[in-house]
């Protein structure tokens, strides 16, 4: 189940460089009201894709959102996901793992959340911080007290593990898009800026914002690293420019709208012999009507 080619896909054959890869779309990109619009046309579709997909039972869709801080993950999730049935959509965050969730293996947190058929699961964050931050921060590792590990290798072993994992939802029937918000460093210090004079976004700071940009550099290689190991054509990841909020939340929407419209979706169909029955139904709702004059 191959997932078409996009603009800002990441190729899963050649080489991906985080440098290269733009932040903001060029100057032909529509001004705010055209973005809107083609957004709340891509939002309605998804939406009633969404009730096909819930109808088929079939297929399942998780969406991956991964980004530095300040990026606009939860308002492109919220933008994006606006018009979808809550029965058929959920959205988790993942945060520094529980003592419950440092029990189990590293996949676990994130298995539990996994999308029914016929549901879309959005993870905020993922399974892919532990070849992020818990890479840029190895000390992290101490707290999940693995029994061994080579630090040469365990990277690559995660990458291994991460790439089977997700081989096993796609041949199981669930599509997997994952999007990586690419902000500029510029954007985002102009972002935290905001949240640090405006009362109604100073909650959305937190000191340790500043510790993570410190670490800028060390988080882009990290990203190169993970999004050339992991790119394939069934799991593929997308690079999304995120200096200009309503362009990256149209092209998210405009990837998961025509991933949908590509699945093979139907509704369920009834047999001659069901629907030769529905007359009977009809009869007996009307009936119904009738005797309550």
């Amino acid at each position: 189940m191959s997932v078409a080619h996009f603009p800002y896909q990441v190729p899963a054959s050649e080489h991906f460089a985080v440098s290269a890869s733009p932040t903001a779309p060029d100057d032909s990109v529509p001004g705010k009201k055209s973005l809107e619009k083609e957004l709340a046309e891509c939002v309605e579709q998804i939406s009633e894709l969404q009730r096909k997909l819930y109808a088929d039972d079939r297929y399942a869709v998780l969406l991956v959102f991964q980004a530095m801080d300040a990026a606009g993950k939860d308002g492109t999730i919220r933008a994006v996901m606006s018009g979808v049935n809550p029965a058929g959509c959920h959205v988790s965050s993942f945060k520094a793992p529980s003592n419950e969730e440092l029990e189990h293996d590293w996949l676990w947190r994130t298995s539990k959340q996994l999308p029914e058929r016929g549901r879309i699961s959005v993870f905020n964050r993922s399974y892919y911080e532990e070849v992020l931050a818990v890479r840029v921060h190895p000390e992290y590792l101490a707290n999940q007290r693995l029994p061994e590990h080579n630090p040469d290798s365990i990277w690559d072993e995660r990458f291994e593990s991460i790439r089977d994992h997700e081989k096993h939802l796609v041949r199981n029937g669930t599509v997997v898009l994952k999007f990586w918000l690419n902000v500029s460093k510029d954007e985002q210090k102009k972002r935290f800026l905001k949240r640090l004079t405006t009362p109604e976004k100073y909650w959305k700071f937190s000191k340790s914002d500043l510790s993570t940009r410190e670490r800028w550099d060390d988080y882009m290689q990290a990203y190169e690293s993970l999004l050339n190991e992991t790119s394939t054509d069934d799991a593929p990841w997308f690079a999304i420019p995120a200096d200009n909020k309503r362009y990256m939340r149209l092209c998210v929407a405009k990837i998961v709208l025509k991933t949908l419209q590509d699945l093979p979706l139907r509704y369920p169909e009834k047999s001659d012999e069901e629907i030769a029955k529905f007359e009977e139904h009809i009869k007996r709702l009307n009936s119904e009507s009738n005797q309550s004059h």
